[in-house]
């Protein structure tokens, strides 16, 4: 557990840092980050300072340069960081979305069948995924559980889909493992 506590623009624009910084790892320019997050190219300057003043984010100069995030920036956004990854699929409006890792599934209210939600904590750019558009989720590697379901909100500094679930679906038979 991290005991570094961040605001939530901070919070943010260093997920943006690491979303970014995983599809490409180089060095993220600081414009890139400001057209994530929809901020001031030089609001992202000042707050990389403090980052940077928090060991979360170092600056790589030259005209290459930019930023990249520290293994404690990870830690700090709680993102765990695995060589492979177990692969989960997910799909928004039928088309699969390939750079994202979805790391946890948590299930709230199934007890409720007309409020049945499910929040996927995810790694990656979700800005392009709106409230009502449809997303699948699985099948999970141990379980094989699918959910369908319309996103109901969405949590970007969390990097958070909660969905309305249409359908849940969990093979009966024995699983592989």
């Amino acid at each position: 557990m991290s005991s570094i506590e961040l605001t939530p623009s901070q919070k943010k624009i260093l997920r943006a840092l690491t979303n970014l910084h995983k599809e490409s790892e180089d060095a993220i320019k600081g414009e890139d980050i400001a057209e994530q997050v929809d901020r001031n190219p030089g609001t992202i300057r000042n707050q990389m300072q403090s980052l940077k003043a928090l060991q979360l984010v170092e600056g790589v100069p030259g005209p290459k340069g930019g930023y990249k995030p520290t293994a404690a920036a990870f830690e700090a956004l709680e993102i765990q960081q695995m060589d492979d990854p177990a692969s989960v699929p997910l799909e928004h409006e039928g088309e699969p979305i390939t750079d994202v890792i979805v790391e946890e599934i948590d299930l709230s209210s199934v007890h409720h069948p007309e409020l049945c939600r499910a929040e996927i904590h995810m790694q990656g750019a979700i800005s392009g995924i709106h409230e009502d558009d449809e997303v699948t989720v699985g099948p999970t590697p141990l379980s094989k559980l699918v959910i369908d379901g319309r996103v109901d909100g969405k949590d970007d500094t969390n990097n958070i889909l909660i969905l309305r679930i249409e359908d849940m679906i969990a093979p009966a038979e024995e699983p592989e493992h």
